[in-house]
This record gives C-alpha cells, structure tokens and sequence, in this order.
C-alpha cells in the first residue's frame, strides 16, 4: 500500500472532493469528473464503477446526487486501498472489490442500473511505457477493450446504462465491440477549442434500448482558439461540471 509520504492530498469539484493520488503514479485529472457528470444515475439507483483507481469517478458522482449505492471493481490492490480512504474521508459510502473484469468476482455478479468506465486509452504495444507500473497498468491496455465492453453489458439490468469515457482514436474498435445487447447510442466528443479535433469521447448506450444511433456536436471544453493568459477558460458548462460536479446530461437529449 501507498505509505503517506507516497501521497498528495489533492482538491476536486473546487475542493469539495479531497482525494489521495499517488506522486509517482496514476493521477485523475478531468476525465473521470467527466465520466461523473454523464452517467445519468438518480437516487436510489446501483451503480458500478470497472477499474475505479482511486475512486474518483465514483466519488463525484455520488457526491452530486444522493442515495446511490456505489460499487466499484480495481485490479491494483493499493489504488483499490485508495479508493477506500477517499470514500472514508469524503463521507461518501462506496464499496470497492479487488479483482480482474475478466473473471467479475462473486460479489459483483449481480444486476446494476449503471456501469461506468474509463479504459485504458493506449492499446498494447508501442510507445514509451511508464516508468510506474500502477500507471501503466492503467493507461495501457491489457485487457481487450471489448472485454470492458462485455463485462459492462452482463453487469447491466433491463434498461440500465453504461457511461463510458474513452480516446477518440479508439471510436472505430468502442462500437465495433458493442453487439445487440446495446442500443440508443450516442457518442459525445469532448473538444478542447474549437476548430480542433475531439480528443476524449463519452458514449452512452442503453441495454435493450431501441433508439437510433446519435453523433452529438461536439462539448468545447475552453473558450477562444488558444490559451490566452492565467485562467482556466473553461466554457460555462465544461466548467460547471468541473468546479460543482454538475451534471451534463443535457447534451444528451
């Protein structure tokens, strides 16, 4: 396990979140607080979280909306330890499971009205891997991202949803991976500034759902074509969902 020293103490949702994050390995940034604001969770609903790290995706959202039941599934044994801390120290109830997606653990082999996940977004191969193994092992694919995508899909009740956030590189193998059993999908790519290509996607997709599939325009995530001084330039609602923890599911109707 990560000793203190190992550790920052860092502040999301304008600090009303305080998460443990390794120095030298995974740290969140701004994807999962957006993975957070697009999954469509309501109080009283169950919701899974497939490779959670430290908990941050889990924790926004159930820091926004109240009554859920939160689970979440990490392979890392000191990142599932995380998780755990976080969720203490933020009040906010949420049970993590150590085990591999490929073989779900018993505990978790029930129905869920959501599934959330941030896959790695670097397949296997190629490139510079991290000097840190807990942050390569959650950057680099060594699961199949269609096994992501399977697992997902079995852990869904009738009607639930996955919320996904993925690279936009990855487009073509995310909805090849996806097979009958979801449907009214729609993919969402996050924009830095305009005019530039969508780096991330979040899809959402339903199980069982009827819908035809949408390419929604895309969310600019800053104002003005280029970094023009000391401040963040968020656009009203990239920041609304980054400094309240504010959902974004408006974009989606």
């Amino acid at each position: 396990m990560f000793a203190d020293a190992e550790l920052t103490d860092d502040g999301f949702l304008d600090a009303r979140l305080r998460i443990l994050q390794p120095v030298a390995g995974y740290r969140a940034a701004t994807d999962p607080v957006f993975l957070a604001a697009a999954c469509p969770a309501e109080g009283g609903e169950s919701v899974l979280e497939l490779g959670c790290g430290a908990g941050v995706a889990s924790l926004c959202l159930g820091r926004r909306v109240g009554g859920l039941t939160l689970h979440g599934l990490e392979r890392q044994p000191e990142y599932a330890d995380l998780a755990r801390r976080n969720a203490l120290r933020n009040g906010i109830a949420l049970t993590v499971t150590e085990g591999d997606l490929a073989q779900m653990p018993e505990p978790l082999r029930i129905a869920f009205d959501h599934v959330i996940a941030n896959p790695p977004y670097f397949p296997p191969g190629g490139g510079t891997p991290a000097r840190d193994p807990g942050r390569e092992a959650a950057l680099r694919e060594e699961t199949p991202l269609a096994s992501w995508i399977d697992a997902a899909t079995r852990r869904l009740s009738p009607g639930g949803w996955l919320t996904l956030i993925q690279s936009a590189e990855r487009v073509p193998e995310l909805l090849g991976a996806i097979d009958s059993r979801l449907g009214s999908l729609s993919l969402l790519p996050l924009q830095s500034r305009p005019g530039r290509p969508a780096g991330r996607v979040i899809l959402r997709a339903r199980k069982g759902g009827k819908a035809a599939f949408r390419l929604l325009a895309p969310l600019i995530l800053h104002d003005g074509a280029a970094h023009d001084g000391d401040r963040d330039s968020f656009t009203p609602l990239a920041r609304a969902a980054l400094r309240s923890g504010e959902s974004i599911d408006k974009v989606f109707h």
